[in-house]
């Protein structure tokens, strides 16, 4: 069997069983993935520097379009995901040896684009969030329509506003 093949048999067989839990998982329509901060994710004074909540952030973002079936690998060259905008607001540090929680939500989809709010969570303390506009754009770097069956997948995910 070539490598590949045995590769993909034991992603396959990883995916049933549940380990690795790499990608996180799905609550109801919110995504979740466990992120542990190490000492590379902290500036000089044992905090995690600001550039690494993006960097959190954008895990959750790819492992949630993964668990929902759109893999990055699978549009390169065709269209890519970009991040349009992001409001972000910093609360409370988080520090060495933390176990974190990314959480995604989508609020909206439409046309080329998707909004999402994210959290950045240690236990219930939330430590810094952020508004995400995501453009699905082509090879030339023009926006391009969400494909209906991917749109219907994030969809299903958006959280009624009552």
């Amino acid at each position: 069997m070539p490598q590949s093949k045995l590769y993909m048999h034991k992603v396959e067989r990883d995916q049933l069983t549940g380990w690795p839990d790499l990608a996180g998982r799905i609550e109801g329509k919110v995504h979740v993935l466990p992120i542990r901060v190490y000492y590379e994710d902290t500036d000089f004074s044992g905090v995690v520097y600001h550039a690494n909540y993006l960097k959190f952030c954008e895990r959750g973002r790819s492992d949630c379009l993964r668990l929902l079936g759109v893999h990055h690998n699978e549009l390169h060259g065709t269209a890519s995901f970009v991040v349009r905008r992001m409001v972000c607001d910093f609360l409370k540090p988080a520090t060495i040896d933390d176990v974190l929680h990314v959480e995604t939500r989508f609020i909206e989809c439409a046309g080329a684009r998707m909004e999402l709010a994210q959290q950045i969570k240690r236990g219930r303390e939330k430590l810094f969030e952020a508004k995400v506009t995501v453009a699905l754009i082509d090879a030339d770097g023009k926006p391009k329509r969400i494909p209906p069956d991917m749109s219907k997948r994030f969809l299903s995910r958006v959280e009624s506003k009552n």
